[in-house]
């Protein structure tokens, strides 16, 4: 994902729910509606959410120090992860609370037209929000699903703010139904059940952000594709013969490690095998850019050790899988 693409969804995202939020919360004061008052609260939510994703964007761009010699890329995780305790906490599960309130002891929504007008607006804002999110995935998404999008991206920004948007979008929805049917049948009933499923939806959007980053803030290795031409860029069928195995890790969403320890012949001298390792490097970050940290290791194949399996110890997980990727 590019940071551009990123951050012009963020700020897009920003820019509505900070609207929004506000009518929201001045329809709810006219009208008493509790779901209207759990819909504010969930763009104001949204907003802070947008706010951190994007100090987790400028915290990441820090140089690195000695005691962070791979720099801070993971910032950008660490923030997203936030994102998706705020949605849980103050999103999702204040509007549990407000919902049960409700239904426990319903009113009559007053003033009808302030929360029907001001969900109109917000799901007109909140669509061009979303278009803006959709457009900035599609430039990077490839021939993904949004499934796979959203399950396989290294970078947290874009999905995150395409399943806050989603969530928004329906939650939106949910409410102009609450308060329609709490105004048609007189019961208010129908606002807090609404604005109960609004927090269930929330909750469930915050679990999968929650699931994909915590996965992203654990380590993730390259995807299949880019394996498969980091692996092809490092044999060079001379004096690489081969790959004995292979790590590769996110330190960011746009910087990656390479590990690997290479099979060269026995008979090569230490001013070839370095030569070989500079030219590999030199291919690797041609084939993936964002191969920015590459660590080679020269070493003799063996057949008999080879057979013998792969050395957990100096291979840390054991043998290497024959994919690698999320």
């Amino acid at each position: 994902m590019s940071a551009s693409g990123g951050t012009k969804a963020i700020v897009a995202a920003l820019a509505a729910n900070l609207a929004i939020a506000v009518s929201k919360f001045v329809a709810f004061l006219f009208s008493g509606s509790s779901s209207m008052l759990a819909e504010s609260v969930h763009s104001l939510a949204d907003s802070g959410n947008q706010a951190l994703l994007l100090v987790g964007g400028k915290k990441a761009q820090r140089e690195a120090t000695p005691q962070h010699p791979f720099g801070y890329g993971r910032e950008r995780y660490i923030y997203a992860f936030l994102v998706s305790i705020i949605l849980f906490s103050i999103g999702g599960m204040f509007a549990l609370y407000k919902g049960y309130e409700k239904i426990k002891n319903p009113h009559e929504i007053e003033q009808w037209y302030w929360p029907v007008g001001v969900l109109v607006f917000a799901i007109i804002a909140e669509t061009f929000s979303f278009r803006t999110a959709i457009k900035e995935s599609n430039a990077v998404r490839g021939r993904k699903s949004w499934k796979e999008f959203v399950r396989y991206a290294k970078a947290p920004e874009l999905p995150v703010i395409l399943l806050e948007d989603l969530g928004a979008l329906v939650g939106l929805i949910l409410a102009l139904c609450g308060v329609t049917l709490a105004l048609a049948t007189g019961d208010g009933v129908w606002d807090g059940i609404a604005t109960v499923c609004i927090g269930i939806l929330l909750v469930l959007i915050a679990v999968v952000l929650a699931v994909e980053t915590k996965s992203l803030l654990l380590g993730e290795a390259a995807g299949v594709e880019e394996a498969h031409k980091i692996e092809a860029a490092i044999v060079d069928g001379d004096t690489v013969t081969g790959i004995i195995h292979m790590r590769t890790l996110h330190l960011g969403p746009e910087e990656l490690l390479v590990a690997a320890k290479i099979a060269v012949q026995h008979d090569d001298t230490a001013t070839e095998i370095a030569a070989a390792i500079d030219a590999a490097e030199t291919r690797i970050r041609a084939a993936v850019p964002i191969a920015r940290v590459i660590y080679l290791e020269p070493d003799i194949y063996s057949e008999a050790e080879a057979a013998r399996g792969a050395d957990r110890e100096a291979t840390p997980g054991g043998p290497a899988p024959e994919s690698a990727g999320h």
